[in-house]
């Protein structure tokens, strides 16, 4: 079978959602298909950008592909008879984003026009695939809430589980991954100023704007935090990830109501490592257990700092919550024979 992974792409920029079309891709060659991803460029500074990729998300023509699956928003605008939808998550700015301060969008005649065409359009679209599957409860949950659309939860194996390990216990707390204001590494970075004083931090990640990382090093110069917090504000490769997961004592991952349960979280307890999150961290809480699989703390810079003391001077605590981490996600079975089938079914 000839199969398109349709997913968005901002150059330069991987995350998440990019490892999983490409994973999602090479298990399908495995199996014998044809398979390729194609990303779809998303400008979203302003509604009628949206709109504009919105409009030639809708115009592309698809041939000579036996099936199309679909992660994001535009990327599902695409049509085609034998569509199925993988959703990862809707243009969220649109929904339960929209009134907070991740909106981003203004308040304007022009924005309200917009979100009610996403609104049409993702029910319209949505409702005529072949195929309409989510990536989490959290993500199926706002599915029906927003749209009035079931979707069967998919929830995405891991592609590289082997290459991770356990280097023993590091003397640092790392935050890898793509840096935007959603992640909020940045309350991290504040953190460290009211964290004991052998509490180390890494940041590692390429910034998803040029301010998202000066943000972090004005704030560790004007502090004097250079000797305890490490920026790597840069395109982190396979590679280094698993050695920085490897050596270090714990790994905090706080998005903003996530989508899933992030493959950070998962990453971290391939590698044993204990996870520190936050109590309005969505579907990361469907793996991360306080005091048993890591910490949830409040969403605030005091009580991170009081979790990333409590892991760098409680050795054995971190070391047994990262142990049960890994026992968790070992008896998840994620099973890329299983999503493959359903995909194509």
């Amino acid at each position: 079978m000839k199969v398109l992974v349709l997913n968005n792409g901002i150059p330069f920029l991987k995350g998440g959602a990019e490892h999983l079309a490409d994973s999602l891709a090479r298990e399908l060659v495995i199996r014998g298909h044809q398979a390729q991803v194609v990303r779809l460029p998303l400008r979203w500074h302003s509604a009628e950008a949206i709109a504009d990729s919105m409009a030639a998300a809708a115009a592309i023509q698809v041939q000579d592909a036996d099936r199309v699956i679909a992660l994001k928003f535009p990327a599902y605008l695409v049509p085609h008879e034998n569509k199925v939808v993988w959703l990862l998550h809707q243009f969220r700015q649109a929904y339960d984003l929209w009134g907070t301060p991740m909106q981003y969008l203004p308040n304007t005649p022009e924005t309200d026009e917009l979100r009610r065409a996403i609104h049409t359009s993702d029910v319209r679209v949505l409702r005529a695939a072949h195929g309409l599957y989510c990536n989490s409860s959290v993500t199926a949950d706002r599915l029906e809430r927003f749209n009035g659309l079931h979707a069967e939860v998919l929830l995405p194996p891991h592609g590289g589980a082997d290459t991770f390990r356990d280097d023993g216990l590091g003397d640092y707390v790392l935050a890898i991954g793509r840096i935007n204001a959603s992640k909020r590494q940045q309350m991290l970075v504040e953190a460290m100023a009211h964290a004991g004083p052998d509490v180390r931090l890494i940041v590692a990640g390429q910034p998803e704007t040029p301010e998202d990382g000066a943000v972090m090093e004005r704030f560790v110069e004007e502090n004097g935090l250079g000797d305890r917090v490490r920026l790597l504000l840069r395109f982190i490769t396979d590679e280094e990830k698993v050695d920085l997961l490897a050596g270090s004592r714990a790994v905090a991952y706080l998005p903003h109501d996530e989508d899933s349960y992030g493959y950070v979280t998962v990453e971290a307890m391939l590698s044993r490592k204990p996870v520190l999150t936050t109590s309005d961290s969505g579907g990361v809480l469907q793996l991360v257990r306080d005091q048993r699989t890591g910490l949830v703390a409040d969403a605030t810079p005091e009580s991170l700092a009081a979790a990333m003391t409590t892991l760098t001077t409680r050795p054995r605590f971190a070391s047994d919550m990262g142990a049960a981490g890994h026992e968790m996600v070992e008896k998840l079975n994620l099973s890329w024979d299983s999503v493959v089938e359903t995909l194509l079914s």
